[in-house]
């Protein structure tokens, strides 16, 4: 009886804090499918034959320019998470697999930036980016995010590397595998859960960011959906019917892709990634 009693309590807390973190969701789509009497009408009634309107989402497809910038959102944010995944698991499997001089004090180092916000080097990052010449380009934030969340990936990755018995990878090198083979064939298949976990931390920052791309890319169409969305928002006047079209509509990537990902992060967070 107690079990259960604790049970039924813990599920209980566990769907209160779902439906709290779900409720400022359902309420943007919800209110981005009435007119804008009604959004500030009744702001908690669902749509109703005499308030539904898609006036919201006509603006913001009829825009052309928003589709441009869900594409660049989507080209960042794939970008970075293949970049984040390969160099992070890279170096996990080179501070994991191969002891060397340093290498705890490197580790340390990596771990400094978990602690560490990157905002606090935006000035050094943007003389750096027009340096380069890469101020207005998708290529700068790519690259921002990806130094920005390679220390946790590598904490990370390497628990899981740390995990794999020593036994597989040396019979690789008994069967004559080269070093590159053994982390492409053997290794990275194991830790498909940490991958995904470290991909699902990676793109939701990464998708809702709006600092990094106001600095570095805010002109040249180079602008993402989260920026993009800005042009609705006015200093007397906003088009909130547009403004929660667009953010419903930038809601979904997101959320598909947290479906996809969701049983590798589940298996990911429970077998000792995060600790």
């Amino acid at each position: 009886m107690r079990k259960s009693a604790s049970a039924i309590a813990v599920h209980g807390i566990l769907i209160l804090y779902t439906a709290l973190a779900l409720f400022p969701i359902l309420l943007v789509i919800m209110n981005s499918f009435k007119a804008r009497k009604a959004i500030f009408g009744s702001p908690l009634a669902l749509p109703t034959p005499t308030t539904f309107s898609l006036i919201g989402y006509d603006r913001v497809f009829g825009d052309s320019s928003i589709v441009s910038y869900y594409l660049n959102s989507i080209t960042v944010t794939g970008g970075t998470i293949f970049f984040t995944l390969l160099f992070g698991a890279m170096a996990a499997w080179a501070l994991t697999e191969y002891k060397f001089r340093w290498n705890t004090l490197l580790a340390l180092f990596l771990a400094v930036g978990i602690m560490v916000p990157i905002r606090l080097g935006s000035v050094s990052i943007i003389q750096l980016i027009v340096e380069l010449n890469l101020i207005n380009t998708l290529t700068a934030l790519i690259l921002v995010y990806t130094a920005q969340n390679l220390p946790l990936s590598i904490f990370i990755l390497s628990e899981f590397i740390a995990q794999i018995p020593k036994d597989l990878r040396e019979a690789g090198r008994c069967d004559g595998l080269s070093e590159y083979s053994i982390f492409f064939y053997i290794v990275l298949p194991l830790i498909r859960p940490a991958m995904a976990t470290v991909a699902v931390f990676t793109m939701i920052p990464v998708w809702n960011d709006l600092w990094f791309p106001l600095l570095l890319a805010p002109t040249g169409g180079k602008q993402t959906i989260t920026l993009g969305i800005q042009q609705f928002l006015g200093q007397y006047i906003t088009d909130w019917n547009a403004v929660l079209s667009a953010l419903s509509t930038a809601i979904i990537p997101v959320l598909i892709l947290y479906v996809i990902f969701s049983r590798q992060l589940i298996r990911g967070l429970t077998s000792g990634a995060v600790k």
